[in-house]
């Protein structure tokens, strides 16, 4: 769910440089040779890259490989033949030839690693997965080339528009001056913070929104200590939250709660001097861990926390055992059905996150409209081919027009269907309902534009486009009120400024402070050690490379952010 978010030099201009450059013997006479061999050879691929866009698919058609991450396959089809792969060729003149399909992430990973060691020859588009190592690495092999010139002359606008309105999206991908990754968009805010509460008990308690931290606790008192469902306040942990790995997690997490002091721990904010620091060790953690030490001492908190993962932590809420559940839009896709299944007469609703004792409010923010990434091997005949795809993904089945072959769906017979007389993209009335299709970039999406049509449809509009007639048929009403919470506090979101590989201080040093935050944290909240420890720990965290790491942090973004 949650979980579940460029460009280059045109290939043959390196390799003429190379082919000059590298020539020994033969004499003048041969170099001028070759250099007018690849010159002729380069206007060739310019003029078809340009031909093809133009007409929007290449003719005849050319070859490409890539990666396609696992995918099923339904009516006897196969990876070599199946109907996406028959609808690039048709429509855009690009069919598949050595592409990989590797059985899952950590073995695609594999592979990958052994190729950059093995010499083996890489993929024409390599996907690379969010790995700050794994991108550096793949940029300094020098086997990609970087991808500034071909998003500038061939990346369609509502792609160019993201990058200019979200610039730090490059940071992960900029090295040397120059951008080696091609992002790969998704949809914006999906994973900001709302609180889930228990609307039944709330209404049944007569209690109104919380507004401030305070607000809350009188709330989490009420559903322990007056359990609207007659629950023995020894069985009632109001508040759901995973303490074992992440606080600043995408469910049952922290971010709001040390937001309401003043920095988002466990990520990179920006002082009030514009530079970089680790939100855990702000001054102001310590009062958000005051305040957890306190709930876990009224019982508010679940002494099982520290053992529970994100989906873990859900359950208590899901059982009925739990009135407060931190997490994103889609709960009610996930977990909530299991709410209503086990609690007959449930009901729950998104609220804003409170705000702190001197009125500050923060949440995280991640997500720059990024899911993945491709870079372009520098060997690759067709480096432009992946953009023209991915354009035509996001002009045509990101947001389909009215009418248009997209306007239910990508394949008829397949995620859509003429079913007594009409058209219909609902899967409980398709034969053989099947929507996994081996896109390589996967589905395209337009990262504001789900937010933006959820809100419209919790503001009472009329679904008019084909995509907000799917959206308002697949998202429950909660969901839809939900994004509108998160779009009217999108001013209170922090965001995470540190997007790089690990700095030098990081690989030998960072999983000793984070494992030393993470001890220090669950005993001061379990009241272990007194709320003074965090002082300490500070001071400790500091002396021990933290301070180091933080120099190399904002050089790091310095040399990316100019």
């Amino acid at each position: 769910m949650g979980k579940m978010k460029k460009l280059w030099m045109p290939l043959m201009a390196m390799a003429l440089f190379m082919s000059a450059c590298g020539s020994s013997g033969g004499g003048k006479q041969a170099v001028d040779a070759g250099s007018d061999k690849n010159s002729e050879t380069k206007t060739e691929t310019a003029s078809a890259a340009d031909l093809a866009f133009k007409n929007g698919k290449y003719d005849p058609p050319i070859e490409i490989s890539t990666v396609i991450m696992p995918r099923d396959y339904t009516k006897g089809e196969t990876k070599d033949n199946n109907v996406h792969d028959r609808w690039m060729l048709e429509t855009l003149g690009i069919k598949h030839k050595d592409t990989w399909y590797p059985a899952g992430g950590d073995q695609y990973k594999q592979q990958l690693q052994l190729a950059l060691t093995s010499g083996e020859k890489l993929p024409d588009f390599v996907m690379v997965p969010t790995d700050a190592v794994l991108t550096n690495q793949l940029i300094d092999s020098g086997q990609f080339m970087p991808i500034d010139d071909l998003f500038e002359k061939y990346a369609n606008k509502i792609w160019k528009d993201h990058a200019a309105q979200h610039p730090e999206l490059w940071y992960p991908f900029t090295k040397d001056g120059k951008k080696w990754n091609l992002p790969i968009m998704e949809y914006t805010d999906n994973d900001d913070t709302v609180l889930w509460l228990r609307e039944d008990w709330m209404e049944k308690l007569h209690l109104e929104a919380p507004k401030t931290i305070a607000d809350l606790e009188n709330i989490l008192d009420k559903f322990k200590n007056q359990n609207p469902d007659g629950l023995a306040p020894k069985d009632v942990y109001p508040l759901a939250l995973s303490l074992k790995n992440n606080t600043n997690t995408w469910m049952g997490g922290l971010d709001w709660l040390f937001g309401a002091y003043g920095a988002v721990e466990e990520q990179w904010n920006k002082d009030e001097n514009g530079n970089l620091e680790y939100g855990s060790v702000n001054p102001s953690a310590k009062q958000a861990l005051a305040k957890l030490q306190e709930w876990m001492e009224k019982g508010y908190i679940h002494p099982d926390a520290a053992l529970w993962d994100e989906g873990k932590s859900a359950e208590i809420w899901t059982k009925g055992k739990a009135g407060v559940l931190p997490g994103a839009n889609w709960v009610p896709d996930w977990p909530a059905p299991d709410l209503i299944k086990n609690v007959p007469g449930s009901k729950y609703k998104a609220y804003p996150v409170p705000a702190g004792p001197d009125g500050k409010i923060g949440t995280k923010w991640q997500n720059s409209g990024v899911n993945s990434s491709f870079m372009i091997n520098k060997d690759a005949k067709h480096p432009e081919a992946i953009i023209l795809y991915y354009n035509y993904l996001l002009d045509n089945l990101a947001n389909p027009a009215a009418g248009s072959p997209y306007e239910y769906g990508f394949a008829k017979g397949y995620d859509w269907d003429i079913v007594d007389g009409q058209p219909t993209s609902d899967k409980d009335k398709i034969k053989d309902f099947f929507d996994k299709f081996p896109f390589i970039t996967g589905p395209a999406r337009i990262p504001d534009l789900y937010m933006k049509s959820l809100v419209k449809l919790a503001d009472g509009a009329k679904p008019e486009t084909p995509y907000e007639k799917q959206l308002a048929q697949f998202r429950k009403p909660e969901n839809w009120y939900a994004a509108k919470v998160v779009m009217s506090q999108i001013d209170v979101r922090k965001q995470n400024y540190f997007t790089g590989a690990a700095t030098p201080t990081m690989i030998s040093k960072w999983n000793l402070l984070r494992q030393s935050e993470l001890e220090t944290f669950n005993k001061i909240i379990y009241g272990k050690l007194p709320v003074s420890a965090f002082d300490d720990f500070v001071a400790s965290w500091k002396a021990n490379g933290g301070d180091q790491v933080t120099k190399e942090v904002n050089e790091w973004y310095q040399s990316v952010s100019k």
